[in-house]
């Protein structure tokens, strides 16, 4: 088992533990309206093409490109409207040599016509013929068929998480139900003889279970299912227990040890007993949260988080989000990020990875961000915050007025 304080940066400690997980979620169908979020486990193949047929993508007229040729202001074409094409319908009529026909956004290219003139360049001469003033050229504003998507083309690869374009992708096609990954159920545990539910009066020496709730929101959020079970006394074998019913009955664990070395050390110990191949990284270079343990045990991933609130709830960022979208089979992403400049100087060690909580205020030259200075385990420095703040570990801190990236809360 590798020593703590053998210190990994985190993206090498998600490369030592992700090869490991091989663990995924079986497939459910689903009604595609209510898929919102879920990550797909299959393609979705298009049955038609889209569009089904040639539309028009502007308000105007149906023409003969041929017959716009060398039209303007000054010298404009006129053509006779032949009449105009019914939304929803197939136009019972052709355009033919000279002619034209009023269509509106959307409305089904009528027969003979290869090109939409917009009606900003075009204005009423008499009754019955309409002014081209200027030339349009073959599929001008016209939305070919199939030049959308082709039938039979995968429109949404296997592990695209479904946002809401692509449940209005889905209903475009007419595709109601699709195959989706499960939900991953999450084990939350916490340990700790002094950590009291949050219902109980404290007595002298204790506090209340925050990382359960928080771990448990962090999951909901991200489309998981956390499944608690409770607060574990800091003995091995209740520890061993408790975790390795979880390990069962869930796809990933998560247990979150006290402050203590010798809890720390207990911990890693009963994971790394759960299963092979066990701990793989013990201790991360990143502040606050060094003290994370990753483990694998038969494919499924194990995590042990700080108990202080605030490095626990950091690093699910950075651990236990990234492998609930592995268990899901999602395709890697990027995540979203805000720009802000720092209101003041931050500092920080070289070599190690800090995340700093911040407020962030708007400007008319954009966003500033204005960190919170905490003492450890203050969970209120989080709950005031509204981003993560990166100080990279090649950096040994950042001046004021510098661009850094936040990671939103």
């Amino acid at each position: 088992m590798p020593e703590f304080l053998n210190l990994l940066p985190p993206e090498e400690a998600l490369a030592a533990w992700l090869p490991h997980i091989t663990h995924r979620m079986e497939a459910e169908r689903l009604v595609s309206a209510d898929a919102l979020g879920r990550v797909l486990a299959e393609d979705v193949l298009a049955p038609h093409p889209m569009p089904p047929f040639d539309r028009s993508a502007v308000d105007g007229y149906a023409v003969r490109a041929a017959d716009t040729y060398g039209a303007s202001e000054g010298l404009p074409a006129y053509l006779e409207v032949v009449g105009e094409v019914p939304m929803g319908a197939a136009a019972a009529f052709t355009v033919g040599s000279g002619q034209a026909a009023l269509i509106h956004t959307g409305g089904m290219l009528p027969p003979g016509a290869d090109a939409v003139v917009m009606v900003e360049y075009t204005q009423q001469a008499r009754a019955g013929e309409v002014e081209i003033l200027r030339p349009v050229a073959v599929g001008e504003n016209v939305l070919l068929e199939g030049e959308d998507v082709a039938a039979g083309a995968a429109v949404f690869p296997a592990g695209r998480r479904l946002r809401a374009a692509e449940i209005g992708g889905l209903m475009a096609l007419g595709v109601l139900t699709v195959a989706v990954a499960r939900r991953p159920t999450v084990g939350v545990l916490a340990t700790g003889d002094e950590v009291v539910p949050p219902d109980a009066e404290p007595a002298p020496g204790q506090v209340r279970d925050i990382n359960t709730y928080t771990l448990s929101a962090e999951v909901r959020r991200a489309g998981g299912v956390p499944r608690v079970y409770g607060i574990i006394p800091d003995r091995p074998a209740a520890l061993a227990d408790a975790a390795a019913r979880a390990l069962a009955e869930c796809d990933l664990v998560v247990v979150t040890a006290g402050s203590s070395a010798s809890t720390r050390d207990m911990t890693a110990e009963v994971l790394d007993g759960l299963g092979a191949p066990g701990v793989l990284v013990h201790g991360v270079n990143t502040k606050p949260g060094r003290p994370t343990i990753l483990a694998a045990a038969h494919g499924k991933p194990v995590v042990g988080l700080p108990g202080n609130p605030v490095s626990a709830l950091v690093n699910v960022g950075l651990f236990v989000l990234p492998v609930m979208a592995r268990l899901e089979g999602e395709a890697p992403r990027a995540r979203p990020l805000l720009p802000a400049r720092l209101t003041v100087n931050l500092p920080s060690a070289s070599g190690r990875e800090d995340w700093w909580p911040v407020r962030l205020r708007q400007t008319p030259e954009g966003w500033l961000a204005e960190p919170i200075f905490y003492k450890s385990n203050l969970i209120f420095a989080l709950a005031r915050a509204d981003g993560l703040l990166k100080v990279p570990a090649d950096a040994t801190g950042l001046a004021a007025g510098e661009w850094a990236e936040i990671r939103l809360l």
